[in-house]
């Protein structure tokens, strides 16, 4: 879009989840973040004091709900509430990960549902769309009452390995929960596909069994949407040179790495793990084997095409 484009009825905002991600989003569409203050009280309550007019305008809010997840939904909770109050036109979330996705149903009794808990939530406050990325069900779309654009990571993660123009590779999804991601990586770069069939024992526990697809002597490209400590995908990269791989690569969308995941990657067969900005990399996880890619051009076009009432599904390819 350039830096040509403003449009006084546009405003972004950034809360404390993806400071920079925001800023190269408000760079993208070529205007500049909206002042805004978000403070704690002793207390641990927060305050939010909006810095300038938002009356009639259409309004974006960056924020992924991100560790500290809880602290992150609060801030975009309360912005909403003050953005209603402000009389802003439109209140636009963009939530380029969306945490408490992995309670999406009920695996067994008596759990709840709390991806759906967190949609009322934000509609309740006075949410009237949301841009996400990668959203870890899909189905959560349907948790919503208003408007969702579901934009996609697999491009962006699949351009980085086409520039690495590798002879013989196979994508590989690291769970059966993953083939059609790992489907659409294979398509984009006319790979075939792998599958580990495995059972997990215990939440975050995980354990290898078999792996589904010829994988000797190629480049395994592993693809996951949320890596958060590093066992699954870790586990499987192993076994993939174990039965033949020549080398394995790794990539997701949203890099939780809580926990023991670095040092597990560090200790494993990867060789690189590339990854998004969807939430922000502390300086020690930026190490030598993680690569970060900006997701600031695509969702920064998205909002453009948004408010500008043009196709947004364009992007989705």
């Amino acid at each position: 879009m350039g830096s040509s484009y403003k449009d006084p009825m546009l405003k972004v905002f950034s809360l404390n989840s993806n400071r920079d991600l925001a800023q190269d989003i408000a760079e993208h569409i070529g205007t500049t973040l909206g002042e805004c203050t978000v403070a704690t009280f002793s207390d641990g309550e927060i305050q939010i004091n909006i810095e300038e007019s938002v009356r009639g305008k259409d309004v974006y809010v960056v924020q992924s709900t991100s560790a500290p997840v809880n602290q992150h939904l609060m801030e975009l909770l309360i912005m909403i509430d003050a953005l209603k109050r402000a009389s802003a036109k439109s209140i636009n979330i963009v939530m380029p990960y969306y945490g408490y996705a992995r309670q999406d149903r009920k695996a067994r009794s008596r759990e709840p549902i709390t991806s759906k808990l967190i949609a009322d939530l934000l509609e309740t406050a006075g949410a009237d769309r949301m841009i996400t990325l990668d959203l870890h069900a899909p189905q959560i779309q349907g948790f919503f009452n208003v408007p969702i654009d579901h934009l996609q990571g697999v491009p962006i993660l699949a351009n980085h390995f086409e520039k690495m123009e590798f002879d013989d590779i196979i994508v590989v999804s690291p769970d059966h929960g993953g083939v059609t991601r790992a489907r659409k990586m294979a398509d984009y770069l006319k790979a075939p596909i792998g599958i580990i069939d495995k059972r997990r024992p215990r939440p975050n526990v995980s354990e290898v069994m078999n792996i589904v697809g010829n994988i000797e002597g190629k480049t395994a490209i592993l693809i996951d949407d949320i890596i958060d400590t590093a066992g699954t995908i870790t586990a499987a990269a192993n076994a993939l040179v174990e039965n033949g791989a020549k080398e394995v690569y790794a990539c997701c969308t949203h890099p939780v790495l809580s926990g023991p995941a670095l040092q597990r990657i560090n200790d494993s067969e990867i060789k690189e793990l590339v990854v998004t900005n969807s939430i922000p990399l502390t300086e020690e996880r930026k190490n030598g084997k993680v690569t970060e890619l900006s997701v600031a051009p695509l969702i920064g076009e998205a909002i453009t095409r948004v408010h500008e009432l043009k196709s947004v599904s364009i992007l989705f390819d």
